[in-house]
């Protein structure tokens, strides 16, 4: 009996085994029937006389008779010997080179029938095939030589005879494999052809209601079909059921983590009268939105329970989700507890704790003069702090004495210690891993799991929000607070009509002599940065090879002091200057005292300064979507209209010039998702596992599979609240679950 936990050695051989292991980590058979087809030949598998030339980098497969076999010799030291082959009655020419020609030249001799294998190139008008997997049919010198791979499809085809068998290479296609030098398809089509002989039926994971209900084919159909099925329609069939094996997969993971969070034990944290956060309610100088109050009541139901809440806030850019996670962590605070904020930088972190300490006002000064008696005491930690400083901090942390702590990654050092912690709050999600998120959590007493909430301004897709973001509740702000501006958004062409560049920057200066101030955005540091050291890639949808290299921030702010802007004081700030230098610079900015940062995306999130009213993005098409959306947000904080320009050097109507136009046409943030989602791969989205390997999603699409994540998610819920231990859906969550792929799954 073979089943899909069976190591491959055994049933291929332990040299074979190896190699699959080796170049793939494909260790058991249910290792390499996961290793799908990336493609199929199209058409007749292998090509006759007279059909069309196949496009370039195809995967082919020739039957034909050498006309001609000349060796040649590399020009390079130390020459090599090479062989070249052509086909007889070919048109275009077809030729195919051997580089071990010292074994293969007495083999491959004219006159010799063959099938050769591979993908496809052209040089001046000949399609060559290089090192192609070949296997010789009838031979003048009665030679039967051949890749390895196609030796054996042949021989067990061709049973107990001992002659080839070509019958196993008449079909319709051929699944073309990832594959490497060392491990070609072939290699891989002939391991699978060899386990699947021999397999056991495979049992049904789902259940068999369900099977039915969606008219999916079975597990053992599907995993057969993909690698051998000999029409498309019974590929498709496949697919199907390997979408739904996906997304049922990935729920079942999501599912049992936000469950397992569940089952901890929670601080509860009922609602006192007349303590911090009514004393904090009756400070607000403005009135929360309906989408404030309705988040607001979820939230202080969850805290008030036993069950740890586990909570995604997500929200436009302003949408006043930092006072909805101040209100909760007051909550927090009137109950006995202490809660952490962890912002993704220094920046941040240290704007946190000022609007905070702004906010509550002698309600944050707890122990000092002037503070009320409700108070408690905001602490901030940084990692540019002095070790007096961080010493400080420690200590108010330590003993209890602050009951909001702010800070970056320095907060999961094992030098802090929170004597109560009953509460995380993680601002910009997506800047941080799981296993960060859950080391900060970790610091909560003995036998207490915090409650999480993680707020993201960047607008979340519903398939992303059930994936990605899966094992958390969300709930969305989509109102903006009274006061809040619009945002009128222009995209400028400078190669087409470079006197709009030069408009820029006078509307840049007619707001300045407004006395109000504005932001100048490039996409790197200096001519050696070839990644945004402040935002992730350059280029981050992917465009950075395409048009004119990017203007540097140091030189465009040398070009601006000294060119269109020299009337005016500017500053600089990215993301390699001393932290104390980036506190300093910001200060001034928000203090008036610069009228414009030119800056990298360092000041991207959560940066507020509400006499900002202009913003000029160079070199936008280095941008994504979501990221252009974030920067804008920047401006329109204040009593004034706002404007922000996206300037680039490529064309209107190419495909960046529309993307650009598209964010321009409109400020919700929501829809840009939805289209940053259609340009990027899931790879993109999904990210890596701690460990750096690369999450792949085969067949489920976050862009298109909505409905089939949906109806995955409901059914993982249903059998979950049976059967917590069902086996078969264990077995689908296995991708996901195995050691650390989960730790994608909260990354966002």
């Amino acid at each position: 009996m073979v089943s899909l936990t069976d190591r491959l050695d055994a049933i291929l051989g332990a040299k074979a085994a190896r190699a699959l292991d080796e170049v793939f980590g494909i260790r058991t058979v249910d290792d390499l029937l996961r290793h799908y087809p990336r493609k199929y030949s199209q058409g007749s598998s292998v090509r006759g006389e007279g059909d069309d030339p196949p496009e370039e980098g195809e995967h082919v497969t020739f039957v034909g008779e050498i006309e001609k076999a000349d060796v040649r010799w590399t020009n390079r030291q130390p020459r090599r010997e090479y062989l070249v082959i052509t086909l007889k009655n070919r048109r275009p020419k077809v030729t195919a080179t051997f580089f071990n020609a010292k074994f293969l030249k007495n083999g491959l001799v004219p006159g010799t029938r063959l099938m050769l294998s591979g993908e496809v190139g052209y040089f001046k008008g000949t399609m060559q095939l290089t090192h192609p997997a070949f296997l010789v049919l009838d031979s003048p010198t009665g030679r039967r030589i051949g890749t390895k791979s196609l030796k054996a499809i042949a021989d067990a085809a061709g049973g107990q005879t001992g002659e080839f068998d070509m019958s196993a290479f008449e079909r319709d296609f051929f699944p073309i494999y990832p594959a490497s030098a060392k491990l070609q398809s072939w290699d891989i089509y002939a391991c699978v052809r060899q386990v699947l002989a021999v397999l056991d039926p495979i049992p049904e994971p789902l259940p068999e209601a369900v099977v039915r209900e969606r008219n999916l084919v079975s597990e053992d159909t599907a995993l057969r079909a993909i690698h051998l099925a000999e029409n498309e329609r019974e590929r498709e069939r496949a697919r199907q059921r390997l979408t739904f094996n996906e997304a049922v997969g990935l729920q079942w993971a999501l599912v049992a983590r936000r469950h397992g969070e569940l089952a901890g034990s929670g601080p509860a944290a009922q609602k006192r009268a007349e303590a911090l956060l009514d004393a904090m309610d009756a400070r607000l100088p403005f009135e929360l939105t309906a989408g404030q109050r309705e988040v607001r009541a979820v939230i202080e139901e969850e805290l008030a329970g036993t069950k740890p809440m586990h909570r995604l806030l997500q929200g436009e850019v302003g949408s006043g989700k930092t006072i909805v996670s101040v209100l909760a962590m007051a909550q927090m605070v009137d109950a006995g507890y202490q809660c952490a904020l962890m912002a993704p930088t220094e920046v941040l972190a240290a704007q946190h704790a000022q609007s905070i300490r702004s906010v509550l006002g002698p309600l944050g000064m707890a122990g000092q003069l002037g503070g009320d008696e409700r108070a408690t005491r905001v602490a901030l930690l940084t990692g540019s702090m002095t070790a007096a400083q961080k010493r400080q901090v420690r200590d108010e942390v330590a003993s209890g004495a602050a009951g909001i702590v702010i800070g970056t990654h320095a907060l999961l050092q094992d030098a802090v210690e929170f004597h109560r912690l009953g509460m995380v709050v993680v601002d910009e999600q997506h800047r941080f891993g799981v296993d960060q998120r859950d080391r900060l959590r970790a610091k909560a007493p003995e036998g207490l799991t915090p409650h999480l909430l993680v707020m993201t301004a960047t607008p979340i897709p519903r398939t992303v929000a059930l994936t990605v973001f899966g094992d958390l509740e969300t709930s969305t702000l989509r109102e903006l607070p009274r006061g809040r501006q619009a945002i009128a958004t222009k995209t400028v062409f400078v190669s087409e009509k470079p006197r709009w560049l030069d408009r820029a920057w006078e509307r840049v200066a007619e707001e300045a002599a407004q006395g109000r101030q504005a932001y100048v955005v490039a996409s790197r540091i200096d001519e050696t940065d070839t990644r945004s050291r402040d935002g992730g890639d350059i280029g981050h949808s992917g465009h950075e090879q395409n048009g004119p290299p990017p203007i540097p921030v140091v030189t465009l702010h040398e070009h601006l002091r000294h060119g269109p802007l020299s009337g005016l004081r500017l500053g600089l700030m990215h993301g390699r200057l001393p932290a104390e230098e980036k506190d300093a610079v910001m200060a001034a900015f928000r203090a008036g005292e610069i009228d414009v940062l030119v800056c990298t995306t360092v000041i991207e999130v959560g940066v507020d300064v509400p006499n900002a009213t202009a913003m000029v993005v160079m070199d936008a098409d280095r941008f994504g979507i979501s990221q252009l959306h974030q920067l804008r947000g920047r401006v329109g904080r204040g009593e004034h209209p706002s404007l922000c320009l996206l300037a680039t050097r490529l064309p209107q109507h190419s495909r960046v010039g529309e993307r650009l136009e598209a964010v321009a046409g409109t400020l919700d943030g929501f829809a840009l998702a939805e289209l940053d989602l259609q340009e990027r791969r899931e790879g993109d989205v999904l990210g890596h596992s701690q460990s750096g390997r690369p999450i792949t999603l085969r067949f489920l699409s976050l862009a298109e599979h909505l409905d089939v994540i949906v109806a995955a998610r409901e059914l993982c819920e249903s059998v979950y609240a049976t059967d917590p231990d069902d086996p078969g859906m264990a077995v689908l969550a296995l991708p996901f679950t195995g050691t650390d792929r989960i730790d994608f799954l909260d990354k966002a």
